[in-house]
């Protein structure tokens, strides 16, 4: 495999107290700027690097996901060797919340309790790695990472030379999908989130990932799951 650059998109116009899923909203001014800054400093990065970048960028499907990943083709353009494109994946979206997509949590629990056929969803059941809600098309945060660890797992370059793929997408689906790559910990999943629009770049040598660049954040009780 290349060595992967995950990224998580730039702040985005995102409904309060809603599963982030799939909105469909567009990255914020504040967010353009962020991920413009963090494409830059990566670029300084690679510039003194021997690596070269995968001139096709995988994102997800999501609006706000282009838009990072348009960002970053724009700024690194010249690191690329041949004109790159950006393409966008299903698999690389956030956990789908099926058919209560884009409502509020509060709206979600008012579903579950009228349907006599269900019982009370769980304390922090947004947030819970292993649970699914009983609605058509949901999948749990364990199942989209799995979804994306997928996609990423098919990524085996061909080229002689030290390759980075990036890879925008969505900050729990990566963490979900790095702990099934056997790159971090299942513990460390509720333990770390992503900045915005910030490159972790990880190389696989056998089973074993090296860091190149980038940090994870640390995460706080009121960030977003996304």
């Amino acid at each position: 495999m290349a060595a992967i650059a995950l990224i998580r998109h730039g702040q985005y116009e995102q409904l309060a107290n809603t599963p982030s899923a799939l909105q469909p909203y567009p990255l914020t001014a504040e967010g353009i700027e962020q991920v413009r800054e963090e494409a830059r400093r990566f670029r300084a990065w690679l510039e003194a690097s021997d690596y070269l970048l995968e001139p096709e960028i995988h994102s997800s499907t999501l609006l706000r996901a282009w838009q990072t990943a348009e960002i970053y083709r724009e700024e690194l353009r010249q690191l690329f060797p041949s004109p790159p494109i950006t393409k966008s994946f299903p698999a690389l979206c956030e956990r789908s919340v099926g058919s209560v997509a884009n409502l509020s949590v509060r709206e979600i629990e008012r579903i579950v309790a009228l349907d006599p056929r269900l019982e009370a969803l769980p304390k922090g059941w947004k947030s819970t790695s292993d649970f699914k809600l009983p609605f058509d098309g949901a999948e749990s945060l364990l199942e989209a990472g799995e979804r994306v660890a997928r996609h990423l797992d098919g990524l085996a370059s061909p080229a002689p030379d030290k390759r980075i793929q990036l890879i925008i997408g969505h900050g729990a689906s990566i963490r979900h999908a790095s702990y099934h790559l056997n790159v971090i910990n299942f513990d460390d999943i509720r333990r770390l989130s992503m900045f915005y629009g910030h490159p972790v770049v990880f190389e696989r040598h056998g089973q074993a990932w090296t860091r190149l660049y980038g940090n994870w954040k640390q995460r706080q009780p009121s960030d977003s799951i996304d």
